[in-house]
């Protein structure tokens, strides 16, 4: 300290030796930059999207095995309820986009105040230091900043920073750091700016096409409503389905685990079970006949129109042994009660458990859609002990 003091303060000039200190000190404590918190990503982002690529992923794989299979009506409908759920998660999935986007954004008009401040304190300072050299009388310093034009020319000169060193280096090494943070924080909010419009965009394409498959379920379904051949066909390929979910009851039975935990069993509870969702019965257990083509069909379960995303509520304590998109069900969840009931669940929009869960009575599982539905939003149900389809009618409780 010493040696510095003494080859660029005269000894004639000394009396300023402690103002000199004091305000290069000074400087030094002002221009400490204003902390900044980085941009890292939401954890919670992270997870999400990770998972929706993985679920768009499975449905583009399920989607081409489908396409693959012979034609027919269900596999038509099976591909729009498939592509419309794809449609629906790439949807989810450029909202979740355009959420962190804008959380991105909201940070850097935060960041681009402070560091603007950072700057002008660093401005300030810098003129201090110009007083001090003038009072410490260096006249080739001082030369140097009366000809410059401005700041930047001043710091653009390597062999000038040089001299600006010996007084305080950290001074002008921190004021170019926050410079650059300045223009690279209005750049970064520029680029996020333009990437939110392009995700805009690409939603809205996403909206269309599921707009036209919507308009191409609505196609399928009235020409299987008015074309007795094709409500004949359909009929015939649903009942193959049917013996394809007897089946998978039949699996699921003989893979059957012991549940974790007592509960009371299903048929104590017969004429008492709660309904899995609101709305209105559209069609009955049994056989039943077409009113247009006077043909009977018989029905495992009920339906129950409801608007979208109505919640489904389990029936009755259990366990979820099934919760997959199933042909002609559309998104189907099975829960096994106990002694070989079992309560099923089609038509869903969104599952809200997974397989293995254990789900008390009441609890939501689903949202009502219309996912392989020829009847618009609705829940398929069915009770059954071991495979035998049972009335729902009979256990669930009287709503009049």
């Amino acid at each position: 300290m010493k040696y510095f003091l003494s080859t660029f303060w005269p000894a004639k000039k000394s009396k300023f030796f402690g103002k000199t200190i004091c305000v290069l000190l000074g400087l030094s404590f002002l221009l400490n930059p204003l902390s900044t918190s980085t941009f890292e990503q939401p954890i919670d982002y992270q997870k999400k999207l990770a998972q929706l690529r993985q679920e768009i992923a499975n449905l583009k794989s399920r989607l081409q095995q489908e396409e693959k299979r012979k034609n027919s009506l269900l596999s038509e409908l099976s591909q729009i309820t498939l592509q419309k759920r794809m449609l629906r998660k790439e949807l989810t999935l450029y909202q979740t986009k355009i959420d962190q986007t804008d959380q991105e954004i909201s940070q850097i008009k935060a960041k681009i105040p402070l560091l603007r401040q950072e700057l002008n304190s660093q401005n300030k300072a810098l003129g201090q230091i110009l007083k001090v050299i003038y009072k410490s009388g260096q006249p080739g310093l001082l030369d140097f900043f009366l000809r410059a034009d401005n700041l930047s020319q001043i710091l653009s000169e390597e062999h000038h920073l040089s001299l600006l060193a010996d007084y305080q280096q950290k001074i002008i090494h921190q004021y170019l750091e926050s410079l650059h943070k300045l223009e690279e924080a209005e750049t970064n909010l520029e680029n996020k700016k333009n990437e939110l419009q392009s995700l805009w965009q690409q939603s809205k394409t996403k909206e269309a096409e599921l707009r036209q498959q919507e308009r191409q379920k609505k196609a399928l379904i009235r020409r299987i409503e008015t074309n007795q051949k094709s409500y004949l066909q359909t009929l015939q390929e649903l009942n193959e389905q049917a013996q394809q979910l007897k089946r998978l009851i039949e699996k699921i039975e003989k893979d059957q685990l012991k549940l974790p935990f007592q509960i009371i069993p299903l048929y104590e509870k017969k004429g008492r079970l709660p309904w899995p969702c609101s709305g209105k019965i559209v069609t009955n257990f049994g056989i039943q006949r077409h009113p247009r083509f006077n043909t009977l069909v018989m029905n495992n379960g009920i339906e129950i129109a409801a608007h979208d995303n109505t919640p489904i509520k389990a029936i009755h304590d259990g366990s979820v042994v099934y919760c997959d998109y199933f042909r002609g069900y559309g998104n189907l969840i099975i829960i096994d009660h106990g002694l070989a009931y079992y309560s099923l669940y089609g038509h869903c929009s969104e599952f809200l458990v997974d397989k293995g869960d254990i789900v008390q009575a009441g609890q939501p599982i689903a949202l009502v859609g219309e996912s392989d539905s020829l009847i618009g939003p609705a829940l398929y149900f069915e009770l059954r002990f071991k495979t035998k389809p049972l009335n729902p009618l009979k256990w669930l409780r009287r709503r009049w």
